[in-house]
């Protein structure tokens, strides 16, 4: 399972602002963008198969496509690094689960870390309408992928509130995920750099909303 990681960075370091431009351009399919950041990661130090996790990761939030687009233009990167003689790090694979409880309870293990609160409560309305999506949630976001320890759990909500931020109007979700990315060992100094960064990959007005959503959080947070 990955691990929790407590920041002590003020700000990001080239690792993390390779993932949030990995995250938000392939969320957005701007592909050429994408290459040169592909690029540039790896010369920062992220594995293949760390970059290869985050466009998997982002599927559960932009959908297949995107991440499938993303796959093939990573491939793309690395043959044509292999063509120049540069021989990239491939990294750690995924550590075989060796739990045996239900998926479902590992998810909701998972969850109740990430929000360090228990889920015991009433589900929110849309699970109650849709009790399979809550076991999609649970069985396959929080389990299948965040036991997956090739990110650490701070990797993937850098992932996750890239894309959303990227997305728009998904100003809920951007909250509650800018939220765990702080329980997580996320700064918010760290977040505020983020927000600057969606500024350049996406526009003014996506990182305006970022910023509006990480300045609520923060004071409800005091």
């Amino acid at each position: 399972m990955a691990q929790i990681e407590i920041g002590n960075a003020e700000l990001l370091d080239e690792k993390q602002k390779s993932i949030v431009k990995i995250a938000s351009f392939t969320a957005q399919g701007k592909m050429e963008e994408l290459s040169v950041t592909l690029d540039h990661g790896l010369d920062e130090g992220l594995t293949v198969n760390e970059i290869k996790e985050v466009l998997v990761h982002l599927y559960a939030y932009s959908g297949f496509p995107r991440s499938i687009r993303g796959l093939q233009t990573f491939l793309e990167v690395i043959e044509k690094r292999k063509e120049q003689g540069i021989q990239d790090d491939w990294g750690k694979e995924a550590s075989p689960i060796v739990d045996s409880r239900s998926k479902y309870d590992r998810g909701i293990e998972t969850l109740e870390e990430l929000v360090l609160a228990k889920m015991d409560g009433p589900k929110p309305a849309y699970q109650q309408f849709s009790p399979e999506m809550d076991v999609f949630l649970k069985e396959h976001l929080f389990a299948d992928l965040f036991e997956r320890d090739v990110l650490t759990y701070a990797q993937r909500e850098l992932t996750t509130i890239s894309v959303i931020a990227s997305l728009g109007n998904l100003d809920p979700m951007l909250r509650g995920h800018m939220n765990i990315s702080l329980n997580v060992g996320l700064t918010a100094a760290q977040l505020e750099e983020f927000v600057k960064l969606i500024e350049v990959t996406a526009d003014q007005e996506k990182a305006d909303d970022a910023h509006n959503v990480l300045e609520a959080v923060l004071a409800a947070r005091e």
